[in-house]
């Protein structure tokens, strides 16, 4: 009897087993189906929306091309309808609506890196996180670009007699390397995401990453050639390093909050960040260009020095002529980008001022109507 018993209460319960896992299959089945017709509905109003984006675009850029065939005589009603669609745009591409816009090439170096893979986010709350993290590790390293070669420049006039190890220096060059990747990756995937950064400063990293590779390679030679390697290269590139951290604090400080002011006025997008010499308020500008065009002008000199010190035949490697020619390269195009910025904020600020000139007569107009 308890034999029976046992099997019968073992039988009931397989069977009460079977039934959950025919019902947990039956579940299963219904939510797989509810899934496939919920991406199926999903994806045809995602087409719609796209194509529905896709003809804004279209229109925004078709009459683009009309306002700029108008006549010079409507040049105010120009001026503000290229205001009213530049709003447009902006709005249009910081919503949720630009997930649905073609995405930006990703160009090679970011295939070379990660591969085929799509970095553009959909929510537009994550495209601002990247941002946000891209605007804080270029606080923190601003702030290392600074430190570390001060350190190398003190511990070489306290500790190292006036020349420095090799170790110092090669790791200095690895962490700059390391540095300009990241910045390069970092400024590429913002790109895709809709961040307006000028292609200059990507390619300018481009170059530093190079130089730092070739540095690596460069032997630093101590006593008794220590005069010949480091005195003209290396002490001159730190110094203009110091400088550089210095202009970069600088510039995290005083712009980011003035393009806060022009994200909230319509003027740029939530996307954008501060690089480069983007503008400024007046009183800063004062600050912030003095120091880049000297900061600019030594960076020449550097290279300048070092491609001399390579042809009369003190240092002959050629890594110095690589190097030299790098700086110079990158002098002028900061130099370039710097003198377009402050042209395009004249240019901006005398609209701002015709218009506001306009507005006087027209109300001085009217008050005498009056």
């Amino acid at each position: 009897m308890g034999e029976e018993s046992s099997s019968s209460s073992s039988s009931s319960s397989l069977e009460k087993l079977e039934e959950e896992v025919a019902r947990l299959v039956e579940l299963a089945k219904e939510l797989e189906d509810s899934a496939s017709s919920f991406v199926a509905k999903t994806s045809s109003e995602e087409q719609s929306l796209r194509q529905r984006a896709l003809s804004i675009d279209s229109s925004i850029k078709k009459l683009r091309s009309s306002i700029h065939s108008l006549d010079h005589r409507h040049h105010a009603l120009k001026q503000k309808v290229e205001e009213e669609l530049y709003r447009v745009r902006c709005s249009l591409n910081d919503g949720d609506l630009a997930s649905f816009l073609p995405n930006k090439s990703h160009g090679t170096f970011l295939k070379k890196f990660l591969g085929p893979i799509n970095v553009r986010a959909t929510r537009k709350d994550v495209q601002l996180k990247v941002k946000e993290e891209y605007n804080s590790y270029r606080d923190r390293t601003a702030l290392q670009f600074l430190l570390f070669p001060s350190a190398l420049l003190l511990l070489r006039s306290w500790i190292w007699n006036g020349c420095l190890p090799a170790l110092p220096v090669q790791l200095y060059q690895a962490w700059l390397l390391f540095l300009y990747t990241s910045l390069a990756l970092r400024e590429n995937i913002l790109r895709v995401n809709g961040s307006d950064i000028r292609s200059w400063w990507i390619y300018h990293h481009y170059c530093a990453m190079a130089m730092a590779v070739v540095s690596l390679t460069w032997e630093i030679k101590g006593q008794p050639d220590c005069d010949h390697k480091q005195q003209r290269g290396v002490q001159l590139f730190l110094l203009w390093a110091v400088m550089q951290g210095v202009a970069m604090l600088l510039q995290n400080r005083y712009q980011r909050q003035r393009l806060y002011t022009r994200i909230a006025l319509g003027k740029a997008k939530r996307m954008d960040v501060v690089w480069g010499e983007t503008a400024g308020v007046e009183g800063q500008l004062w600050l912030l260009c003095p120091l880049l065009f000297i900061l600019q002008g030594f960076e020449a000199y550097v290279g300048l020095l070092l491609l001399r010190t390579a042809f009369v035949g003190v240092v002959s490697e050629w890594q110095v002529v690589f190097c030299g020619i790098l700086l110079l390269v990158m002098a002028a195009g900061n130099f370039t980008n710097t003198v377009q910025t402050l042209m395009s904020k004249s240019r901006f600020k005398a609209k701002v001022k015709r218009s506001k000139s306009k507005q006087e007569l027209s109300l001085g107009s009217t008050a005498k109507n009056l």
